[in-house]
């Protein structure tokens, strides 16, 4: 993915969203870490393959609601 061009304000953002995703990840990615430590190397595909994807897709959700909660919130400047 190439690095997209912000303005100053938007990069103020941007780092401030992801400091906020990257203290909301600590926490799964430790469990992300146990759930691979846990098993031998032949239990970690099927169902353990499919619950460590799904922690991973979590945290996508989560940075997500994160970006969206983050962005400023405006009114229409119409009528609706």
């Amino acid at each position: 993915m190439a690095d997209t061009q912000l303005t100053a304000e938007q990069e103020a953002q941007a780092q401030r969203i992801a400091e906020i995703i990257s203290q909301n990840m600590q926490g799964e990615a430790l469990r992300i870490a146990r759930l691979l430590v846990s098993k031998p190397d032949a239990e970690l595909f099927g169902k353990k393959e499919f619950e460590l994807r799904d922690r991973v897709h979590e945290i996508g959700v989560k940075a997500f609601e994160t970006g969206l909660g983050e962005r400023k919130k405006g009114g229409t400047t119409g009528r609706a």
